[in-house]
């Protein structure tokens, strides 16, 4: 097993953004982190280092360590995407409208530079690795509202089947706009019925090809 990065690593790796994962540090730093497998270095100009899937496990990680000597807010700065249903859901406005539009931005940019082929019309690893963030994204982004509140709106929750995620709308037309919004984002949606509740639902899961 390789050695723990160090406390300067690990704050590099904490810093690194949220969405993309793009580093910064000194290039000696940055080189370390290459070299142990948690982070890569763009081949296209200007080069920028970004965590590999195994780096966004440590970044994941940080929070749950500090809680021990230090308990920080939950999510201090960091964008998270609404999946519905949150107890304390960030305020509406202008800010969240540029925030959400920054993050499917930075998305998209991440597609296009770890996708092998760049293109931006299919999820990437990240988004496989976060089933429920990435497509509560998708469809914040697209102007959908998650519930909250007791509100009708969107509800996106993780389910056993690997790679997929259910959705829940308030009736038929929402659910049919948000699959709308998944296909047109690179995701497989099909509706579904819970057999117990009959429920309808989606099930959605990034495209391959």
């Amino acid at each position: 097993m390789s050695r723990p990065p160090t406390a300067a690593q690990r704050r590099v790796i904490e810093a690194a953004d949220p969405v993309t994962g793009r580093l910064r540090g000194t290039e000696t730093q940055l080189a370390a982190l290459v070299k142990r497998g948690l982070a890569f270095r763009h081949p296209r100009p200007p080069h920028e280092h970004f965590l590999t899937p195994a780096g966004h496990r440590i970044r994941e990680a940080v929070p749950e360590a500090a809680e021990e000597s230090e308990k920080p807010a939950p999510d201090a700065g960091v964008f998270a995407a609404r999946v519905g249903g949150e107890e304390e859901p960030p305020a509406d406005g202008p800010a969240r409208l540029r925030e959400v539009h920054g993050a499917w931005q930075g998305l998209l940019e991440l597609r296009r530079m770890t996708n092998t082929d760049g293109a931006v019309d299919r999820p990437c690893g990240w988004e496989r690795a976060h089933l429920v963030r990435a497509a509560a994204l998708a469809l914040e982004a697209a102007g959908h509202h998650p519930a909250s509140g007791g509100a009708d709106g969107y509800r996106v929750r993780a389910t056993p089947q690997p790679e997929a995620v259910a959705v829940y709308a308030a009736d038929a037309d929402s659910l049919a706009a948000c699959a709308a919004t998944l296909e047109g984002a690179g995701w497989q949606a099909g509706e579904y019925t819970e057999p117990r509740t009959r429920v309808r639902y989606l099930l959605a899961s990034p495209r391959r090809v």
